[in-house]
């Protein structure tokens, strides 16, 4: 079992920037087995989407609208992944949830609101 807990979500004008943060934890044999680690949004009434996703050697795969202004990064030793998020716009608004790809299953976060305010 691995557990996710996410951080760094808020309210924030458009224009501004956030950091989200997510660890993981579990034992080791579960941390050892996560493959990608990514973050997806879900927006009030719409599906969970893809934000963002990198892969254990740092390939990373972004959605168009979020292109250029965020950037995923990971940290292998801390079992940490985060999401810098810039130039946020309204529609950046929703539930960020992390995701850890592991063995024969993926887990998710709680999620962490993020409110862009125009």
């Amino acid at each position: 079992q691995v557990q996710l807990v996410e951080s760094g979500g808020g309210l924030v004008q458009a224009g501004g920037s956030l950091r989200l943060s997510c660890a993981a934890s579990g034992s080791t044999r579960s941390i050892n087995a996560i493959n990608d680690m990514g973050w997806y949004r879900q927006a009030p009434g719409k599906q969970r989407e893809l934000v963002a996703r990198i892969t254990n050697g740092g390939s990373t795969v972004y959605t168009d609208s979020v292109k250029g202004r965020f950037t995923i990064s990971r940290d292998n030793a801390k079992n940490t992944v985060s999401l810098q998020m810039n130039s946020l716009k309204p529609e950046d608004t929703g539930v960020y949830y992390c995701l850890a790809d592991g063995y024969r299953r993926d887990y998710w976060g709680q999620g962490t609101q993020v409110t862009v305010s125009s």
